[in-house]
């Protein structure tokens, strides 16, 4: 599917509500525009998906079929990967590169959870249970059923559209869920792609539903609609609390995977070189706009000034520019308002008295850029320290010892996301333990893989994706009795 059939296929959705315009963060100008779906939209994607699933034509395939049928989608997003990562590229202005880079690991969360499809088992318990005046014994045989929770919303964000559309469809796919899908209404383009590619692969109608529209009024109604058993979400912990209250009308289930304010500790006996690379491109890749950025960065007071130094010095190196601009490492932010919120922080914290070490500026020329900024001199009551940014703004603060760089690090209402740089190991797991954060990295940042767990402490999420606790978490438990 070429790129202008992609732009034709969006323009051409019907909807009931706002036009909604495709802006190339790059360029400032509109690339497509769509229709907001509209409630009616919304209702009839979550009748089809209610009416696949009671008719059992996804979960009631044989595991094997779906498998089959599962790594049929990651065999075609193969053959479309470079369609995927031109769309991506240039709906968030990432560099084509880093793209190109991501769609493989999006296919293989076909493949991984494929391999589920067949595993979701429960579990057996031989019982005896003393009853009666007699006090005798009865044979009890009980087992525990997995079974899917049904139709499943599914919403994800604008800063890796094809990434987590795959994160959360695959698992439902596995679980034997339908789903209704919708994308940020910034990033809808490889959304219909990834649509095409699961039918042509063979996957029922009505199994997979995809919906344009803004979060206020597509998410929202699919978020209340009392026909949803569950719904899965990826974005800002604002939106996040909204979610639970519209989702309390009928207790549907929730899984967030919320914001993040991540703290990077760096000691001065860690590899320096490579600490202050990786917590340089921790917090500028994506110009920031990841919920596991490492935006607060704790150094020992006697490397401190180092470090600053050098990230500031990797700061200044880094060339913003859209994904045909040659030898580009960093894109624009994604749209005008997040310019205008990015600045508002950095703005504010300049008049509260932060250090600007570098950066602290919009870019002299189109697109939504801002020059990666380090500051220092920063409050921790600041708004700009305790809240996330989302652009590629780090502060960086010195620390003495454990004690006091733990106390920093957790200091937050997030809890997503940690690092420790220090060549010290027993240390390194002594620390591990005393971070609030769902996710710890040792002397690395930015790893992933699809069969390790992935959620957050505190205000950053409820639930894991990934793994096997990702397609558990499309599953309910169901306990069966039976007297022998």
């Amino acid at each position: 599917m070429a790129l202008q059939s992609v732009l034709d296929e969006i323009r051409k959705r019907p909807g009931k509500g706002e036009v909604i315009p495709v802006i190339d963060p790059v360029t400032e100008e509109q690339i497509t525009e769509f229709t907001d779906c509209g409630e009616q939209a919304v209702d009839d994607a979550v009748a089809r998906a209610r009416s696949s699933f009671e008719a059992g034509a996804w979960h009631g395939m044989a595991a094997r079929e779906r498998a089959k049928i599962m790594w049929r989608i990651a065999d075609l997003m193969d053959e479309h990967t470079d369609e995927l990562a031109q769309l991506d590229s240039l709906n968030t202005g990432m560099p084509l590169a880093q793209a190109k880079m991501i769609v493989p690991s999006c296919a293989e969360f076909f493949r991984y959870y494929a391999g589920w499809c067949t595993k979701l088992n429960g579990t057996a318990h031989e019982v005896q249970m003393q009853g009666g005046v007699s006090g005798t014994f009865a044979e009890m045989h009980a087992y525990t059923l997995k079974e899917p929770y049904g139709v499943v919303g599914l919403i994800f964000p604008w800063n890796g559209p094809v990434f987590n559309a795959c994160g959360k469809i695959a698992p439902a796919l596995a679980a034997g869920c339908s789903s209704v899908v919708k994308p940020a209404e910034e990033t809808p383009l490889s959304a219909v792609l990834l649509e095409k590619i699961i039918a042509e692969a063979g996957v029922p109608d009505g199994v997979v539903n995809l919906l344009l529209g803004y979060g206020h009024t597509a998410g929202a109604a699919l978020t209340a609609h009392p026909d949803v058993e569950k719904i899965a979400f990826t974005g800002s912990t604002e939106v996040g609390k909204h979610i639970v209250q519209a989702a309390s009308g009928n207790l549907k289930k929730v899984m967030l995977e919320l914001g993040g304010k991540s703290p990077v500790l760096i000691y001065d006996d860690a590899d320096l070189n490579m600490a202050i690379m990786m917590a340089a491109m921790g917090i500028f890749v994506h110009s920031g706009q990841g919920c596991v950025c490492g935006s607060r960065i704790f150094v020992q007071r006697g490397v401190y000034d180092q470090v600053v130094e050098g990230i500031a010095t990797i700061a200044n190196s880094l060339k913003l520019g859209g994904p045909q601009e040659e030898g580009s490492n960093i894109g624009p932010l994604i749209s005008q308002k997040q310019l205008t919120r990015v600045m508002g922080f950095i703005d504010e914290g300049k008049r509260d008295g932060v250090e600007v070490v570098t950066g602290g500026h919009r870019l002299d020329r189109r697109g939504y850029f801002v020059h990666p900024t380090v500051l220092t001199n920063v409050d921790p009551a600041m708004r700009l320290y305790q809240q996330e940014i989302f652009g590629p703004v780090v502060t960086i603060l010195p620390f003495d010892d454990d004690d006091e760089a733990v106390a920093m690090a957790n200091d937050s209402t997030y809890g997503l996301a940690a690092t420790v740089w220090t060549t010290n190991l027993a240390r390194a797991h002594r620390l591990a333990k005393r971070l609030q954060a769902g996710t710890v990295t040792l002397n690395c940042q930015l790893v992933f893989d699809h069969d390790v767990p992935f959620g957050g402490y505190k205000q950053s999420g409820w639930g894991h994706e990934f793994g096997h606790s990702g397609v558990d978490a499309y599953l309910q438990t169901k306990s069966v009795w039976a007297q022998l």
